[in-house]
């Protein structure tokens, strides 16, 4: 069986797992069981009529006495691209738009609060495909593009906070290109941007010719739903980089990726679960799907991709989920099929995991600052601590002075 025909890891498990076992395996997979949330009808029906999985859980933390539960709805949505990658530009967004405005409705009917689209949504994954253009030239500006103009239209009119990743224009800098995620309040405006730190070189995946790591830090967002930061793909292989975020407040930290199954699905069910218990936050982590084959053109062609472009990339595994504080998890949409996961989060669940393991007040985050501010430099000597050579050796235990046969 073709590794992208494989539909998903529950399913193979719910197929071949007596009940009892099931429990048992998804007790040590996923942690804490969450809730199955029973969403609208009218929304499981247009999910079916729009050929798109719908799942729902909810994450529950301990009643307080002092403060009232922080309910939010978060939306994941995972796709396809539409159309072949030989189309016009300006249908392949198009189609890409209305693709998610359709899904967007969906999550709005299910109470969805804050929504999170893949990386790079509006288009192929290019970046690896080495067919620069004619991508670069449809680049955005992330405060007045096509996109965030659409984006805003949907926040505002579904009262939800929307992350669209894009790959932004910066025209104020001399036109840089950077791989950026728009953040928009459910009021429709703007809130700000986040720009993806950490550019991959790991074979195919070299995106450096592309744009340029990101320059804005690690930026948190307060919205009327809690506060959120965007740590976008290969950021999440960086511990230090979901810990920047944490530090500055954040409660949820979406991860848009897009990544494919030989390289990475095995790390992907960790890193994230990880990072949700080490920085005491929600993580949400969403990966595109279907097989990229890249347009392989030819003279008629608007342009012409570099010999060396791949004919089949591989296959984008979706899998996307939702981690909690405590270590649990939901499981993860299908590996090959559009979807939408919603979850419900209670964001004390955050304070509260924080209060029980205390890493934040047991790290040695002083310590850490001081010896990376000495490893970082050019003439850095690591500390490794090595036997003294002329030393004598220690004496064996109980004999006193020199060892004599």
């Amino acid at each position: 069986m073709a590794g992208s025909e494989w539909a998903s890891l529950e399913q193979c498990l719910e197929k071949h797992l007596p009940l009892g076992d099931l429990q048992e395996v998804k007790r040590v997979l996923y942690g804490k069981e969450t809730r199955k949330l029973d969403l609208p009808r009218r929304a499981l029906e247009a999910a079916l009529e729009g050929d798109f999985e719908l799942q729902g859980y909810a994450f529950e933390a301990a009643k307080e006495q002092q403060r009232r539960p922080r309910i939010v709805r978060v939306g994941l949505i995972q796709n396809k691209i539409l159309l072949p990658t030989s189309a016009p530009v300006a249908e392949q967004v198009s189609a890409l738009h209305r693709r998610i405005e359709a899904m967007a409705e969906v999550a709005a009917t299910c109470g969805v609060n804050i929504i999170c689209f893949q990386e790079a949504w509006t288009m192929p994954f290019a970046f690896c495909t080495r067919e620069k253009l004619p991508w670069t030239e449809f680049a955005e500006s992330a405060e007045d593009g096509l996109t965030t103009r659409f984006c805003q239209k949907l926040a505002k009119k579904h009262n939800m906070v929307v992350v669209s990743p894009i790959l932004e224009r910066d025209r104020e800098h001399g036109g840089v290109l950077w791989n950026t995620a728009v953040v928009i309040s459910n009021s429709g405006a703007v809130l700000g941007k986040s720009r993806k730190n950490h550019i991959p070189r790991v074979g195919d995946f070299n995106e450096s010719t592309y744009y340029m790591e990101g320059n804005l830090g690690h930026p948190v967002f307060q919205t009327q739903f809690g506060r959120i930061a965007v740590n976008i793909c290969y950021g999440r292989h960086h511990p230090l980089n979901w810990l920047m975020y944490s530090v500055n407040g954040a409660e949820i930290i979406f991860n848009p990726s897009a990544t494919i199954g030989e390289l990475s699905e095995s790390l992907w069910p960790i890193e994230a679960r990880n990072a949700a218990i080490a920085n005491h936050c929600f993580t949400c982590a969403i990966n595109r799907v279907g097989q990229l084959l890249t347009a392989g053109l030819g003279r008629n062609a608007t342009y012409v991709p570099s010999p060396m472009a791949h004919r089949d990339f591989g296959y984008f595994y979706g899998s996307s989920y939702v981690a909690a504080p405590d270590g649990s998890r939901t499981p993860g949409l299908s590996r090959n099929q559009d979807g939408l996961l919603v979850a419900e989060l209670d964001l004390n669940l955050c304070q509260q995991m924080s209060d029980i393991w205390s890493f934040k007040m047991t790290g040695r985050y002083e310590m850490y600052a001081q010896e990376l501010a000495e490893a970082v430099r050019p003439n850095y000597t690591p500390t490794v601590v090595r036997e003294d050579p002329t030393s004598k050796p220690a004496c064996p235990s109980g004999l006193g002075g020199e060892h004599r046969p």
